[in-house]
């Protein structure tokens, strides 16, 4: 059991001392709303072997007590099965198909369509000793490219990718959180996804007036502000050029694809 309530968690940082990682990123929260205090083990991409002992090569990796646990999915489960009586991560079993959906849907859609748009600017905010693994494996992640000519042009994709994000502004135009009226592992998994953008996103990906702001910013606000790190990058800003998509669904917020059954002679005329 947690001594002092306290758990260790091996971070995997940039250079600003900012997680980048979305899976540290959703332990981080998961730790929080369950009511412990973080000892966080810091350090980058390189030598994580070292920093736990041979145990694991990948992060996040949690220490309770002298109980290591590795990866973050089973380290969620760990809590809950350990700490039932602290506020569960999967209140019930609907929670873990969400997440699933969650992490496939959002990782599909943040991660893989942004990597490439920021891909030097990852390598240059990553720790100096960490940069030449960096570059050598995120190389192959873009067809051997120079990270500098996969990252160009980015001002004419960025405007493409907004539009991509209407089913989770209509999901939040109805609900407060994806876990219903209060967050659970599914909203931590994806704030840890855009939090992972927001580590490297030198250029914003999104406008100031974007409707899924409210639940970012709610969601960097929980636990005494644990997603407002100083080394992270603004969201918000975005400069649209003439002819660019627009990023949302505008006056028609959260319109349903089927109408509303009002009966007959009712409009049917999607509800807003």
């Amino acid at each position: 059991m947690a001594r002092n309530n306290r758990i260790t968690l091996f971070d995997l940082q940039f250079a600003s001392g900012c997680t980048t990682s979305p899976y540290v990123w959703r332990t981080k929260y998961a730790l929080a709303h369950k009511g412990f205090d973080i000892d966080l083990v810091p350090g980058g991409f390189v030598g994580i072997l070292d920093r736990t002992g041979g145990r694991s090569d990948r992060l996040p990796v949690i220490v309770d007590d002298d109980r290591w646990v590795l990866d973050s999915v089973v380290i969620a489960d760990y809590l809950d099965e350990t700490y039932p009586e602290r506020p569960l991560l999967f209140p019930n079993p609907a929670s873990r198909a969400v997440l699933r959906f969650v992490d496939n849907w959002i990782w599909s859609t943040v991660i893989d369509a942004y990597f490439e748009n920021y891909i030097a600017d990852y390598h240059d905010l990553s720790l100096p000793g960490d940069q030449p693994y960096v570059r050598e494996t995120r190389e192959k992640f873009v067809g051997n490219r120079p990270l500098e000519v996969a990252q160009a042009g980015r001002e004419d994709r960025l405007p493409l990718m907004p539009p991509r994000f209407e089913p989770l502004r209509k999901l939040l135009s109805e609900t407060p959180w994806i876990g219903g009226d209060a967050p659970d592992y599914a909203d931590f998994s994806a704030l840890g996804i855009f939090l992972w953008l927001a580590s490297i996103a030198r250029t914003p990906p999104f406008t100031h007036d974007d409707p899924m702001r409210d639940w970012l910013d709610r969601g960097f606000d929980l636990f005494g502000g644990l997603g407002r790190h100083p080394g992270l990058n603004t969201l918000f800003g975005l400069q649209l050029r003439p002819g660019d998509p627009e990023p949302f669904v505008r006056n028609g917020l959260g319109q349903q694809v089927t109408p509303t059954n009002q009966g007959p002679g009712a409009p049917v005329e999607p509800q807003r």
